[in-house]
């Protein structure tokens, strides 16, 4: 018998009908020689201090580090994933062949190895490697079985992120609640989750610390044209105003114009951040309903495997790229003009050393009949990005304009879209934030041209940076904590970005539940308990986003077989154990307390229900009116 594990209950079924599996059982289906049955995510999970030895039970700062000797995996307590394991067990131990049918990445191969090594499988392994749940690939997949060798090393990463997390997690949770809590309350450190606090941080003292500058800014309009002083800003009003005293008696005169051609590509495909960060910015989404809803658009087949950090498809796609497009009927009238002659194969689009286990997110192809509301909008997006992705280039023409008035020089520019190319896709999309801006259009004007002009002086402030949002903040983490506009930038700067695209969503809902930081409308603010572990913090290894980006580097490279996870658990073996000296070593009586009413002002506290509505966790206020008046003064912090 050939036994098939899945992630899912819904995969499992999927896969069970292509096999001719279709007797459903308890806990798996059979048919033929196979049988096929499910985890529900995560069944296993690595050992507890406590299940270790009885001194690691109490919290206690002289038990301070912990670290077992061999670490060790149990099933999570939890009474239906106990009854699947055991339908599990018991299947494995029949099964003449094992196939791992896991999503297909570091976290998938995780899981599955755990409940296979718990279960005591002996028998041959293979795996399922796929991009898409449709039919087809799954069908392609099965054709292609890989050895389970071939992943060991994904499995190695993997197995190290989760024993890394579980040494700084365990020790400096303990360690600084310990240290620095009031009693019975826990402060949570995170090799991942602090570094990001760090960054949010950080932000607020930026902010906080601003001292804003007065400027002068010099215009003049000319011919109903806006022109900027080349000189730009002036620091002192003195300054700014001799400038505007010899130019507003003078005539303007035109002494330069240039015109120059220019392209514009497609947009990149989404890779899984760079979608979070589009819906944040469109629908204010957070990153975990982003990647709930394409996790949902990849069970029902319509889009491909979405937990990827690549904008790029590989060669071997090219060639199926007309027939997805020729099933994209909803968007025939777009596909149709490329689909009339051979789609081009852009360096952009498909490079094979910028793919490594999963290509960028793209439609399959599958009709998105069973869409919903979000669903339905996240789909579109994905499609007309995928579309375009294969149009011509957009382009325009940049007009300057150089001028002078009393010796001050001044310059315009305007752009003219000449051939729209890609930008055609999302003339219908007015919501679009691709949507084609509004950029002047300058009048003709001819070289020693002179006439009356209007000059104006115009005081401004300089402004703090902004607060994070959560698709600014996801982009922070992705590179480490530089603001970085490239994309080709931006994709170097990916191999030491803080977290994977698939647990970034997490870490900060993480935050957002330990009460570090909250939502102010669409921004991330620290709350006051944030700021001071922040301040508490002395150690840049735990709370600095370029070291825990170098750490991710190796974690990458484990991946690759390039560096060898027992030197990466050594060294933060020994990172702990430093660490923990320091802090033990400090003297000071520094308290950090995590009051609910810090993080919101003073005000109550309210929390979503499943059922989306606002209740309190407490309140002050005791006539209806005041509850009432209170909610909605802060029905924003109900998120």
């Amino acid at each position: 018998m050939i036994l098939c594990i899945t992630e899912k209950p819904s995969v499992a079924k999927d896969i069970a009908s292509i096999l001719g599996a279709n007797v459903r059982r308890d806990g798996y289906y059979e048919g033929g020689d196979y049988k096929v049955t499910w985890t529900y995510g995560h069944l296993c999970t690595l050992k507890e201090p406590a299940d270790y030895t009885d001194l690691w039970k109490r919290w206690s700062l002289g038990a301070l580090p912990m670290i077992p000797p061999k670490f060790g995996i149990k099933l999570i307590e939890q009474d239906s994933i106990i009854r699947q394991f055991k339908v599990i067990e018991s299947l494995i131990a029949e099964a003449s062949q094992v196939i791992n049918c896991g999503d297909a990445g570091q976290e998938g191969e995780l899981i599955q190895r755990w409940v296979m090594q718990k279960a005591n499988c002996h028998c041959p392994v293979s795996r399922l490697w796929i991009s898409s749940l449709t039919d087809e690939s799954i069908k392609e997949g099965f054709q292609s079985l890989k050895p389970q060798q071939e992943f060991d090393n994904l499995y190695f990463a993997g197995l190290s992120r989760a024993i890394g997390d579980w040494v700084l997690g365990m020790n400096a949770t303990r360690l600084y609640s310990l240290k620095y809590s009031v009693p019975g309350k826990v402060l949570s450190i995170g090799r991942v989750q602090t570094p990001t606090l760090a960054l949010i941080v950080q932000r607020h003292h930026e902010i906080a610390n601003f001292v804003p500058e007065d400027f002068w800014e010099l215009k003049t309009t000319y011919r109903e044209v806006v022109f900027n002083a080349t000189s730009g800003r002036f620091k002192s009003s003195d300054e700014a105003t001799e400038a505007l005293n010899k130019i507003k008696d003078a005539l303007f005169v035109v002494k330069e114009v240039t015109e120059k051609k220019g392209k514009e590509s497609p947009q990149r495909l989404f890779d899984l951040t760079s979608l979070q960060v589009e819906c944040n910015k469109r629908w204010g989404w957070t990153a975990d309903d982003t990647l709930r809803l394409i996790q949902s658009l990849y069970e029902k087949k319509v889009t491909t495997y979405p937990r990827v950090d690549t904008t790029y498809l590989s060669d071997d796609i090219y060639p199926k790229v007309p027939d997805i497009l020729k099933r994209m009927t909803p968007y025939a009238n777009l596909t149709a003009s490329i689909l009339g002659k051979k789609l081009p194969k852009s360096k952009k689009v498909f490079d094979n050393s910028k793919v490594t286990d999963h290509h960028a997110i793209i439609p399959t192809g599958q009709a998105p009949t069973s869409l919903v509301g979000d669903e339905r909008k996240l789909y579109h997006l994905i499609a007309l990005r995928f579309i375009s992705a294969f149009y011509p280039d957009c382009e325009f023409m940049t007009t300057t304009v150089m001028g002078d008035a009393g010796g001050v020089g001044f310059k315009a520019t305007g752009k003219v879209i000449v051939e729209p190319g890609w930008r055609i896709v999302y003339e219908s999309d007015k919501s679009s934030a691709d949507e084609q801006s509004e950029d002047k259009i300058l009048p003709p004007f001819t070289i020693g041209e002179s006439g009356p002009h209007e000059p104006s002086l115009l005081k401004k402030m300089t402004q703090p940076p902004k607060y994070y949002t959560e698709g600014t903040l996801l982009r922070a983490m992705e590179s480490a904590g530089k603001t970085v506009d490239d994309e080709e930038l931006r994709d170097a700067m990916k191999e030491n970005g803080i977290g994977r695209p698939s647990t970034r969503a997490a870490i900060i809902e993480t935050l957002f539940k330990r009460r570090y930081i909250y939502r102010e409308r669409k921004n991330i603010m620290a709350s006051q308990a944030g700021i001071d572990l922040i301040a508490t913090i002395n150690e840049e290894l735990l709370k600095s986003a370029k070291l825990t980006g170098l750490w991710e580097n190796k974690l990458r490279r484990i991946e690759r077989g390039e560096y060898k996870a027992a030197d990466f658990i050594a060294e933060l073996k020994s990172m702990v154990e430093e660490i923990v000296i320091n802090v033990l070593s400090d003297n000071s009586s520094r308290k950090i307390e995590i009051i609910e009413e810090d993080i919101y002002h003073g005000k109550a506290v309210y929390r979503r229900t499943h059922k989306r509505q606002i209740q309190p966790l407490y309140s002050r206020y005791r006539s209806r009116k005041e509850r009432s008046l209170h909610h909605k003064r802060n029905r924003c912090y109900g998120r």
